[in-house]
């Protein structure tokens, strides 16, 4: 066989571990291994274990749009798992059920105003991750003290948001699919309700919010889009002087291309946005006063 293709020679790797959580190792030239494998990595003061989510010259593309330099300091590969690591990577996997409810029980016996989400285990049981959420600020340091204790092993404790906590539990949202948070979205980007309005969606929260509780992310997929369709159309609320009289708009269809207005007298009428345009008032061009 030849040599691989330059691109799969690419010496960075994106690896993703439980939660969503991923991040950047830097791999030796003679080390084998493509998306999906499970490797061992460089950890926080230890080993800890990630499948392999992208390689080659989508890792490039990847670090470039998140502002990264190729030759910059990235942990490195350490080898591809064996059979034996991952059979220990599944017993720490069993054993996070149990911390798990012995961390929530600590939690609620200490009434801390704080919800346990999630327990990671480092690979090599050198750390210990409990991710919870909290309305305020929580001093949880007896509690870390008594997890420590409890466990003997290095302890930290994480605060993420209710998005975070979407993307680490993972379901399926309304559309039937499985939640873009949990498996391909990289970043949280804000929306507002200004994103359903835009698209003319009903203002309903339970239809509108996802299961974090919060406006459903890909309320803003298509908005860029719809806000390029409504620049041909004229605005809501609007008055356009038509042959039929003054007219108000008060909806428009972009799909179907059609403008709803309300006359003077009160009549409603519907129009094609072509036979409209000539009557809506010009916008200055870009550059232009």
């Amino acid at each position: 066989m030849g040599a691989a293709p330059e691109a799969d020679q690419f010496p960075i790797l994106e690896v993703a571990f439980k939660g969503g959580r991923k991040d950047f190792y830097r791999s030796s030239s003679d080390m084998d291994v493509a998306t999906g494998d499970h490797i061992l990595v460089d950890a926080d003061r230890g080993i800890d274990l990630g499948t392999v989510h992208l390689s080659g010259e989508m890792v490039r593309i990847r670090l470039r749009s998140k502002g990264l330099d190729v030759d910059g300091d990235f942990p490195a590969v350490v080898r591809r798992a064996s059979l034996e690591d991952l059979n220990r990577w599944e017993e720490n996997k069993e054993k996070e059920t149990e911390t798990f409810l012995i961390g929530r029980r600590t939690i609620d016996r200490m009434a801390l105003p704080m919800k346990l989400v999630d327990v990671e285990w480092q690979f090599d049981s050198k750390k210990v991750t409990f991710y919870f959420t909290a309305d305020h600020r929580v001093d949880f340091r007896e509690l870390v003290r008594k997890l420590a204790r409890r466990f003997r092993t290095r302890v930290e404790l994480r605060q993420i948001g209710a998005r975070d906590e979407a993307a680490r539990i993972g379901g399926i949202g309304s559309c039937g699919r499985e939640l873009c948070c949990s498996t391909w979205l990289q970043e949280f980007k804000p929306v507002s309700t200004q994103s359903a309005k835009t698209q003319n969606l009903p203002l309903n929260p339970a239809r509108l919010s996802g299961q974090c509780g919060r406006l459903k992310c890909c309320l803003n997929y298509e908005l860029e889009a719809y806000m390029a369709a409504l620049r041909r159309f004229p605005s809501v609320d609007s008055q356009l002087e038509l042959a039929d009289g003054p007219a108000t708009v008060r909806k428009v269809d972009i799909f179907r291309e059609t403008v709803l207005l309300q006359l003077k007298t009160g009549a409603w009428i519907q129009k094609d946005l072509e036979s409209v345009r000539p009557y809506m008032p010009q916008r200055p061009r870009p550059g232009t006063a």
